[in-house]
């Protein structure tokens, strides 16, 4: 019986341990980059690559976000989209919640129509070609996302592609 215990806590922290830290594909830079290259590729605009100082301007933003959790941009030199969720949000899944915005996007009038559409159109901006994104667990449980472009987009006036 005692045997029978011990194989079952084991298990059972097992299962623990990979909720507190789940498998390596949650914290993979391609992640973010597989996505955006998809969701860029339907406008034929060419692929991002991964920027290791642009990552690491995400990464300490997305640390000091930690207490507090705010949806607040950093103002930085790059362009930037922003995300928040309960529990283990993905890069992917952060992401794909930004290209819901497409059908808002209007490219005959350059314009967000009946909502906003700004995340996706930064998505897209043909002349971002660096990407840099960070995940970072608040306080509160929530998982706060940033995603950095190099150079930025979303220019009033301009077409994202």
């Amino acid at each position: 019986m005692s045997s029978l215990v011990a194989t079952l806590g084991f298990f059972m922290g097992l299962i623990l341990a990979t909720q507190a830290f789940p498998p390596q594909r949650y914290h993979s830079h391609q992640d973010f980059v597989d996505v955006h290259n998809a969701v860029r590729a339907e406008v034929g605009v060419g692929p991002l690559t991964w920027n290791n100082t642009v990552a690491a301007y995400a990464r300490n933003y997305a640390n000091r976000r930690i207490a507090d959790c705010k949806m607040e941009h950093s103002g930085g030199p790059y362009g930037e989209n922003l995300a928040e969720g309960w529990g283990q949000m993905t890069g992917a899944q952060a992401v794909r919640f930004w290209a819901t915005e497409k059908p808002h996007y209007d490219y005959a009038s350059n314009s967000c129509v009946g909502d906003e559409c700004g995340h996706y159109t930064q998505i897209v901006w043909r002349n971002s070609v660096h990407l840099g994104c960070a995940r970072a667990k608040c306080q509160n449980g929530w998982m706060f996302v940033i995603c950095s472009y190099d150079p930025p987009g979303n220019y009033i006036g301009a077409r994202p592609y």
